[in-house]
């Protein structure tokens, strides 16, 4: 059933969505170097690697870890990096991820490949065996902001509470938070 509602919903927001997705595209081709894309390397369902999309909102060459670990993460951003990010933007390509199967639009966010701490304590807790989402009960509850132990313990409780209306639930709240920009750290 889950899955069915992602391939929906996703069809749905992909159209709806279709020419903020062919603009953003655009501005971010014409206001830096590089391509509009940036794929990178996620922890998946079991553990297994995909290639996840974002919207390049870093210039090319910036470290692959994760924004908190940057020394200045804003020297890094691209002219309008920071509006991609704060508005959410820069995650609608993995609508992509979602109609793949790579992807759920509820989960816990897909770790970084190189995020060793994040993958050791998931798969500890059992956390790796579900599908990682664009959203998820940790984002609603901290987002960027949450230390790492933290964002596990929310991943664990999402996994005993996981259900359909939970999910209506997730991301109702997350379209909110969205909407009035809250707890988005670059």
């Amino acid at each position: 059933m889950k899955r069915i509602f992602d391939m929906v919903l996703a069809m749905i927001a992909g159209l709806i969505l279709l020419l903020p997705l062919v603009v953003t595209a655009l501005l971010v081709k014409l206001t830096s170097r590089g391509p509009a894309l940036y794929w990178s390397d996620r922890v998946g369902r079991n553990n297994q690697i995909f290639r996840m999309p974002k919207f390049r909102s870093m210039q090319v060459g910036t470290p692959a870890v994760a924004t908190h670990l940057l020394t200045n993460p804003d020297t890094y951003l691209t002219p309008i990096g920071n509006f991609l990010r704060k508005s959410s933007l820069d995650e609608l390509p993995q609508l992509w991820n979602i109609l793949k199967g790579d992807m759920s639009f509820v989960g816990p966010r897909p770790a970084l490949f190189n995020q060793q701490d994040l993958i050791e304590l998931r798969t500890k807790a059992g956390v790796h065996a579900l599908t990682p989402g664009l959203t998820g009960w940790a984002q609603i509850n901290g987002r960027d902001e949450l230390p790492i132990p933290q964002k596990v313990a929310l991943d664990v409780e999402y996994l005993h509470r996981c259900s359909m209306i939970f999910d209506i639930y997730i991301i109702f709240m997350t379209a909110m938070k969205v909407i009035r920009r809250d707890g988005i750290v670059h």
